[in-house]
This record gives structure tokens, sequence and C-alpha cells, in this order.
């Protein structure tokens, strides 16, 4: 009990710092400068690939793999869903943090397609490509991540509606009057775990590619070298996934403490209430990128 109320404490000091005190804006802007640094580095690592030298692969690869951890370090939206719908769903801490790695991945595939795409296809540079991905595909992204949230919060009304007029006693037993349960019980409430949530989430996450993978396979094209591009994107997808798994345990870990505390009686309409306040915090959260990303 104890330490369940330590880390809710911990989480909730942590989201007031980064939301309402300006810690978010800090944590970006140092990732930022992170990533500016491991850009250059895989720019001179590349050169070195180019001109033979031993060992320059393997550095280009673990500097992909930090590049993902340290784009995955700052808020970003992919630990947004994830977080928020492994607070509010119960859905098993494994089976979320697969969630996490295909998204990361499906990311990284994203980015192979639009550079391809892009400059086999339509002939685009560096630049048409970072503005499709920053004025059209994050918007995007970012609305889909708010449907995400709002789903979640009709999902969880849903399970908290009355389906009868008349009175009855008790929260999660059955009714002897009608023989229906009047409110969500714990198999309800956690019976979400459908093809559809799963394709939701990574289509949400996946739809916009990371901008270090896209500079690393316009490089490696240039190069020649497409094939180190496109297994370092992939390599820098795990990188991002080293950090939302993590991320996809602790809000299990979360979710599963709070429902310690409410007691077996109240699991039902706990997990209820979960998915209506982490569904408004993902929307809120979302909608206000969309509107920075406009």
């Amino acid at each position: 009990m104890r330490w369940s109320l330590i880390g809710l404490a911990a989480f909730g000091a942590a989201a007031l710092w980064l939301w309402g005190f300006g810690g978010a804006q800090d944590v970006m802007r140092m990732a930022a400068s992170a990533q500016r640094d491991v850009q250059n580095a895989m720019a001179a690592a590349l050169r070195g690939l180019r001109a033979g030298d031993a060992g320059a692969l393997a550095s280009l690869w673990a500097l992909c793999f930090a590049y993902g951890f340290v784009h995955a370090a700052g808020p970003g939206h992919g630990k947004l869903v994830i977080g928020g719908y492994g607070a509010g769903t119960r859905v098993p801490a494994r089976r979320l943090a697969g969630l996490a790695l295909a998204a990361s991945l499906a990311q990284a595939a994203t980015a192979v397609v639009l550079v391809y795409t892009a400059v086999l296809v339509l002939g685009w540079g560096r630049a048409q490509m970072t503005a499709v991905a920053d004025e059209v595909l994050a918007p995007v992204s970012y609305a889909m991540i708010a449907a995400v949230g709002l789903w979640l919060v009709w999902r969880g009304l849903r399970l908290l509606r009355p389906r009868h007029d008349h009175t009855h006693h008790g929260h999660d037993a059955v009714c002897a009057t009608c023989g229906h349960a009047h409110a969500p019980t714990p198999e309800q409430a956690a019976g979400v775990r459908s093809l559809r949530d799963a394709v939701a989430i990574i289509a949400s996450i996946a739809i916009r590619p990371c901008t270090g993978a896209l500079f690393l396979l316009i490089l490696t094209w240039r190069f020649g070298l497409d094939w180190a591009g496109i297994v370092g994107a992939f390599v820098m997808g795990l990188g991002t996934a080293s950090i939302t798994v993590l991320v996809a345990f602790a809000a299990v870990g979360l979710r599963e403490s709070t429902l310690k505390l409410v007691g077996n009686a109240a699991v039902g309409r706990t997990l209820a209430w979960g998915q209506i306040l982490a569904g408004g915090i993902v929307a809120t959260l979302a909608l206000q990128l969309v509107i920075r990303s406009l």
C-alpha cells in the first residue's frame, strides 16, 4: 500500500512538473540538442563507412540506437499513447510492451517508405520530406492520438452508463430483479484488447516518421549505402522502443497499484473512470500538439 501511494505521488509530481511548470519544454530542448550531436556523429560514421573504415558500420548502428533512445527520452506522442492506454485499460504489461515495440518499428517502416517513395517516384529532397513529416504527417498523427483519447473517454462512459431504470444496490453485483449488472465488472472493463485497439495505437504513432530516420535514410541513399540506412532506421526504432516499453510497464504498474488501493469491489468502476481520465489527458495534450503543429 505504501509503495502504491509513493508511486502515485511520484507520477503526479512528474506530470505536474512536465505539463504545469514547463518541464516538458526543458526536456525537449535538451533532447533536441543531444539529437543534433548524434546526427553529426552519424554523418561522420557514414563518411567513414563510405571510405571503408573498419568499425564504421558498428559505430553507425550504435549511434542509430542512441538517437532513438534520446529521441524517445523527451516528451512525445508515442509515450503519450502507450502510457495513456496502459493506465486506463487493463491490458497485460507484456502485451502493451509488444504494442510499444511494434509501433516503434512501424514508425521506422514509415520512414523507409516515405523516403524511397519520395526520392525514387517523386524526386523530392530532404527539405520536402521533412516538411511533409512536420507539416502534414505530424498534425495527422496528433489528431489520431486525440481520437484515441476521445475513444477511451467514450468507452469509459459506456461502461458507467446504467442499463435499467429501476433501483439497484451494489456497484459490481448482478441485479436480483433483472439479472443484469448495473456497473462494469472487471472483465467488462478489461475487455479492450482487440486487434482494433492494436491497429489504432500503432497507426497513431507510426504515421509520423522520426526526422532522424529521414536524415539517415537520405544520406545513405545519396552515398549508395541504402541497406545500412534501412537497417539503421530499424535499429533507431529499437532505441525508441527501449523507452516506450519502459513507459508501458510503468503505466501498468501505476494502474495495478491504483486498483489495489480501491479494492476488488470497485475495480470495474475504477477501470472505467481510469479510461475516462487517461483518455481525457491524452486527448487534451494531443489537441495542444495539433494546435502547435499548425
